[in-house]
């Protein structure tokens, strides 16, 4: 009787892949690890234009791409990851784009929550950062609801850039740092010469989590687009020639690695600046 060799299950194949990750992981772990990895995820539209599908099809895909970085990330001891997801100038697009967006943003955020996510598999904390006040209604309660719903993770922490820029952001910080200051020493005290850097720190988007060590921009473009401006002085700026959905395991360790060659030049740039 003819034998047939049986087809490895699916979930021998992920058993098997996760071990070789782990075992990629161990070996880049003997230089420098980023513990912050900030994305721009650009090129969704331009992915969909050159696949020849809906231009809302570009940004599932983005998604996809993702949830797969942040595994990849979480697994190699990552602590923050921050994504650029929609900027305040972005509400200047077309309004059926911009509505097509919200919905899209909307439903995703909602499959975050799920039970089978990648927020519940890692423990995740959501953030959110930007002017959520300019958001329609139903996103702003689900980023709302998703923040308070992992508040007590311990977990890795996600944060997603949404009605974001950073002068916007450093604007707010602004505001906040001058009312504080109002509410300690009464109305009418003039903050000009009172409030330091280290007030308007406390009161970024960003203040419970460490600068960035890697920012990536996709699409080959180096401009940073109001992201991060303030928390990205030392960051390696890396710009990949390539669209966000086409981002894969194996660009996320070459940025790692390229991360690790420059490290000692942005330790030193640091310690420079930190004696001064």
């Amino acid at each position: 009787m003819e034998k047939h060799s049986q087809r490895p299950e699916p979930k021998n194949l992920n058993s098997v892949w996760r071990f070789l990750r782990r075992c990629l992981f161990s070996v880049l772990s003997f230089g420098p690890m980023p513990k912050h990895i900030a994305f721009i995820m650009d090129g969704n539209r331009r992915y969909a234009k050159k696949m020849q599908i809906k231009e809302g099809s570009g940004h599932n895909v983005g998604f996809t791409s993702l949830v797969s970085s942040l595994q990849y990330c979480y697994e190699m001891g990552v602590k923050y990851v921050t994504v650029y997801a929609f900027s305040i100038d972005n509400f200047k697009r077309k309004p059926e784009e911009v509505g097509s967006l919200m919905h899209l943003m909307k439903e995703k955020i909602d499959q975050l929550l799920e039970e089978e996510s990648i927020v519940h598999k890692f423990g995740l904390k959501l953030n959110f950062w930007g002017s959520l006040d300019l958001l329609p209604e139903p996103i702003r309660s689900a980023a709302e609801k998703a923040m308070v719903h992992t508040a007590n993770n311990t977990g890795p922490v996600l944060s997603i850039c949404v009605a974001y820029t950073s002068t916007n952001e450093i604007l707010r910080a602004i505001n906040k740092s001058c009312a504080r200051f109002e509410d300690k020493t009464g109305e009418g005290s003039d903050p000009a010469n009172s409030i330091l850097v280290t007030d308007l720190e406390e009161n970024l988007d960003s203040a419970s989590c460490s600068e960035p060590d890697i920012v990536i921009r996709t699409s080959g473009e180096t401009r940073l687009s109001n992201f991060l401006l303030w928390q990205s002085t030392f960051s390696h700026l890396q710009s990949p020639n390539l669209f966000w959905p086409e981002f894969s395991l194996r660009h996320l360790i070459w940025s790692v690695l390229e991360y690790q060659k420059v490290y000692p030049y942005l330790e030193a740039r640091r310690k420079l600046c930190q004696e001064s």
